[in-house]
């Protein structure tokens, strides 16, 4: 197999998986609180002395959009959104993770928790508890929680270390495996939901590009193919 085949196939191998990337974001849209996520290519040149280098694209960085996404007035007791930088803090069986869906409700025990049952962490990582007989509950922009003007907590508002280095995780959730610390910049406003923060139109002029781009490589793998083919015939003769 020649150079030009093995450079047109890593390159290949790139585009299909920014399709899978932009596929994703299309389908999450209306996800609360999701991230738009992209793919950075780069170049691996490769010398032999004596020979001619090679030159491989790749694409294996994903990168995770920090824009604001819009917030949608709700009019929920439970329901937060986040302004500025910053993530709430929820506590899983996996450990701390990352999340924009403030979403939250009581639980049964009492406990903040999400949609999926993982509870809310306050500002030094212990669960937030919500009485039972808790009436007028209000939350401040720095998340502190209220009811009758008597604080009861503060909502954990934290954004990771090493921000480009997060994992995604189940589409809005992230592992900062560097860490995290008190995010400085970022208010808290109570009745409201951040949508997602993905460009529809954008993702989808994406995917036609990536779809062209792939479809080209594609040609020139066929034409590649059959002047192989061709030229072991003659030789074959």
């Amino acid at each position: 197999m020649e150079n030009a085949t093995y450079t047109t196939l890593t390159r290949q191998t790139g585009l299909m998986r920014e399709m899978q990337i932009v596929a994703n974001n299309i389908a999450n849209a209306a996800t609360t609180g999701f991230r738009q996520e992209g793919l950075v290519f780069g170049e691996y040149v490769k010398s032999v002395e004596g020979e001619p280098s090679i030159s491989m694209a790749t694409g294996n960085v994903r990168m995770t959009s920090m824009m604001q996404g819009g917030l949608t007035q709700t009019g929920g007791q439970f329901d937060f959104g986040i302004e500025g930088e910053g993530f709430f803090l929820i506590e899983t069986p996996q450990g701390e993770r990352l999340t924009r869906n403030g979403s939250f409700s009581p639980s049964a025990e009492g406990d903040l928790v999400t949609n999926d049952g993982f509870r809310v962490l306050d500002a030094g990582g212990a669960p937030i508890f919500i009485p039972p007989d808790a009436t007028d509950l209000s939350v401040a922009a720095d998340g502190t929680v209220s009811s009758n003007g008597k604080p009861l907590s503060q909502i954990g508002i934290v954004q990771p270390i090493e921000r480009h280095n997060m994992v995604r995780e189940d589409g809005v959730m992230f592992l900062a495996e560097a860490g995290h610390e008190p995010a400085e910049n970022a208010s808290v406003l109570q009745g409201f939901l951040e949508s997602s923060n993905v460009d529809s139109v954008g993702q989808i002029a994406r995917m036609i590009e990536v779809q062209r781009a792939y479809e080209m490589g594609q040609s020139f793998l066929d034409a590649e193919d059959e002047r192989m083919r061709n030229a072991l015939k003659t030789f074959l003769r």
